[in-house]
């Protein structure tokens, strides 16, 4: 595959081509105070590997309410926009490494496993639902690839294809292959962005015009082209902020978030700030509040926490005001669609902490309504 690199930003600046609608923030007035949350873990597949919850997001309670078995080590979980069909890593670290199917019943709060497909490629860490809901893509860490699966109109995985990728990083230990961590969709739906830790790249591929379940691919592989960012950083996972007017970063080995500006036509590098003090090289997940008014970051390894930041509402830039301590390992966490809560996913002290945010501040607070469950790393909400 013939790839363009469209930009060098070892001197810390990107610029993307794209265009982009605006997303709006859903209104908190529509939202219902219970939730259902779907907990993705690491696990055999003769455990519970997604477990079911109600979260009340006005008090800040969980409750157990169901759980399916069939899947080994479901690390992380992506949602149907009617919150029907949910698809599932399997996150081995070999041939039984696999994308997998469920349906969700809103009615009961129970899953059901429906199909699975191999990956064609080791621990796969991360899964997305195309725009069209059509096609889901997998990065699969150890795989040096992503997978691309088309699905059929009752939404079953068929067969995918995978695009490999070459080359290494700056850290011998840690970037010795291409460690592809996060795929997603830039906010117009127009390419498909592959995150790629081991070579401090952001892989970059157009999607094609096409109706939904139609033969055409969903990607441009032709037109494929690469962003290089700063050697040694270890680009991780990113997140748009509602209105799609600014892109953020976290970057796992060099601790760092990037944000970016998003005007339509271009994502433009405008601020690199320190998220990990420590040097820890564990840098994990990075969610906006809701109101847009903060961003979070979760370290591990060494002071293991969220480091909170103040965004400028004008030119989209970060102030650190704050971080809050949290279990060990917080892999991935979550804030409710009211912004009163952020929820924590601490694999290894096997518990979801639950923190108060003030929405005035940003600060958070340990309720100490923590639920405890088995090696927790994703955490998604459903609506009731």
């Amino acid at each position: 595959m013939n790839k363009k690199l469209i930009l060098c930003c070892c001197a810390g600046a990107a610029i993307l081509t794209a265009c982009t609608g605006k997303k709006q923030p859903a209104s908190p007035a529509t939202e219902t105070d219970t939730l259902y949350m779907l907990v993705g873990s690491y696990g055999p597949a003769e455990q519970e590997g997604i477990k079911v919850y109600k979260f009340n997001q006005d008090t800040g309670k969980g409750q157990y309410v169901s759980g399916v078995k069939g899947i080994s080590n479901p690390s992380y979980q992506a949602i149907s926009k009617d919150g029907k069909r949910v698809y599932s890593v399997g996150e081995d670290d070999g041939g039984t490494a696999c994308a997998n199917a469920l349906t969700f019943d809103a009615t009961t709060g129970t899953l059901t496993l429906v199909n699975s497909q191999p990956t064609q490629g080791a621990a796969p860490c991360h899964i997305a639902l195309s725009p069209e809901e059509d096609y889901i893509v997998t990065a699969n860490y150890n795989g040096r690839n992503i997978t691309l699966f088309p699905l059929d109109a009752e939404g079953r995985l068929k067969p995918g294809q995978t695009i490999g990728f070459d080359g290494h990083g700056a850290d011998k230990e840690r970037q010795a292959q291409p460690h592809l961590h996060f795929a997603y969709f830039t906010p117009d739906n127009k390419y498909l962005l592959a995150n790629d830790l081991g070579t401090d790249r952001i892989h970059r591929f157009p999607l094609n015009d096409r109706q939904k379940g139609s033969d055409t691919p969903l990607v441009d592989e032709s037109s494929a082209s690469d962003i290089l960012l700063a050697p040694g950083s270890g680009p991780r996972h990113t997140e748009f902020s509602a209105d799609g007017r600014f892109a953020y970063l976290i970057t796992e080995l060099s601790g760092e978030v990037m944000a970016f500006t998003y005007n339509g036509d271009s994502l433009t590098w405008i601020q690199t700030i320190q998220a990990d003090t420590l040097d820890a090289r564990g840098s994990a997940d990075i969610h906006l509040s809701p109101d847009g008014r903060h961003l979070y970051a979760s370290n591990r390894l060494k002071g293991d926490g969220l480091a909170i930041f103040q965004i400028n509402g004008e030119d989209g830039t970060l102030t650190k005001i704050g971080y809050q301590p949290t279990g060990i390992h917080p892999r991935n966490f979550i804030i409710t669609p009211n912004g009163k809560y952020v929820l924590v996913a601490c694999r290894d002290t096997n518990e979801i902490q639950v923190f108060a945010r003030d929405a005035s501040t940003g600060l958070l607070t340990d309720t100490g309504q923590s639920i405890q469950a088995t090696k927790p790393v994703c955490l998604k909400f459903i609506k009731m």
